[in-house]
């Protein structure tokens, strides 16, 4: 973490559509598993998701059970808790010049991206026998 950074403590459904996403795209099996816990300043237990973007390093306000009910209601993912592939191929797409996801969605410059986004191709290899 670049402690330079400044530091933001907020709600998930106070965050923009935009962070939300990228968060989505960051914990793509949920959140519950990633909770951190510290104390606030007025000095009570607090648990958060941490993510962090090039200028802001956020903590989101959330208990293990706000983590579950989260993903368990939000339709981007499935019954079993996973971010949906047409959901993640789209904010892949969305967010893929941010220097900071190119990390989290495994791409080190635009010809890794189309690589690794590419619909596979139907031509089958000539040198099977």
């Amino acid at each position: 973490m670049n402690t330079n950074k400044p530091k933001v403590i907020q709600d998930f459904e106070k965050l923009s559509k935009e962070i939300q996403e990228q968060i989505k795209l960051t914990y793509p099996n949920g959140f519950s598993q990633h909770l951190i816990q510290f104390t606030n300043k007025e000095g009570r237990f607090v648990s958060a998701l941490p993510f962090e973007t090039d200028d802001k390093y956020y903590l989101v306000r959330m208990t293990l059970d706000e983590a579950r009910e989260i993903i368990y209601s939000d339709d981007d993912y499935d019954d079993d808790g996973i971010l949906k592939n047409d959901v993640k191929e789209e904010f892949v797409d969305k967010y893929a010049e941010l220097d900071y996801m190119s990390d989290v969605i495994g791409i080190d410059d635009e010809d890794d991206f189309e690589e690794k986004y590419d619909e596979p191709s139907d031509e089958e290899d000539d040198d099977e026998d």
